[in-house]
């Protein structure tokens, strides 16, 4: 694998394609795409992923960036059920808070509820491209297959690219490189 300053300009220069930014040359597939990274280089790519945003403000390519953390805990924080999540995990656990988490947001498949992805397809413009940050964060409240197995029913329209801090081989995502999560088929590696 090339190293990540390489990839990440190989990023860059496909999001500039006009076909990438149209959703066009994927054979009918949708555009989901994954960017692997080691994650011990977290902050490189936070701090990449803000000089693009600030680099393409005022152009016309429009980069809608979701940390998703941050978006599941504004969501909580709206619904008035972040406080309480805090006391069900000091009294239940991990695992029940987990899961009253994902059934608040209506994670589950095949579910067009979704509120995280509700979220998403309510603050995406027309001809934006979507960049999915906080996956490392929001691990183990959030697991990425399920954003990306549900992605199709709210954002279709968009190139959507996922940074993803683990492994990616096209088949499965490995969170971390050692938290194997469920094979997902839809999503491209974004660059190699």
């Amino acid at each position: 694998m090339q190293d990540l300053e390489t990839r990440l300009n190989k990023l860059e220069d496909k999001i500039k394609l006009p076909n990438f930014r149209e959703n066009k040359g994927l054979g009918n597939e949708v555009g989901y795409y994954v960017f692997d990274y080691p994650a011990e280089q977290e902050m490189v790519i936070r701090e990449r992923v803000q000089y693009l945003i600030s680099k393409y403000e005022n152009s016309d390519i429009k980069l809608v960036v979701f940390d998703l953390y941050d978006t599941i805990i504004d969501l909580l924080e709206k619904e008035g059920f972040l406080d309480l999540c805090i006391e069900f995990e000091k009294t239940k656990g991990l695992p029940e808070i987990t899961k009253a988490i994902n059934e608040m947001l209506r994670m589950e498949e095949d579910n067009h509820s979704n509120e995280l992805l509700a979220h998403i397809k309510d603050n995406t413009p027309e001809d934006a491209i979507v960049f999915l940050t906080g996956i490392g964060k929001c691990y183990p409240l959030l697991r990425s297959h399920k954003i990306l197995n549900n992605m199709h029913q709210f954002v279709d329209n968009v190139p959507v690219v996922m940074f993803f801090p683990g492994k990616y081989d096209g088949q499965s995502l490995m969170l971390f490189g050692e938290t194997k999560d469920d094979n997902y088929y839809r999503a491209f590696r974004i660059v190699d």
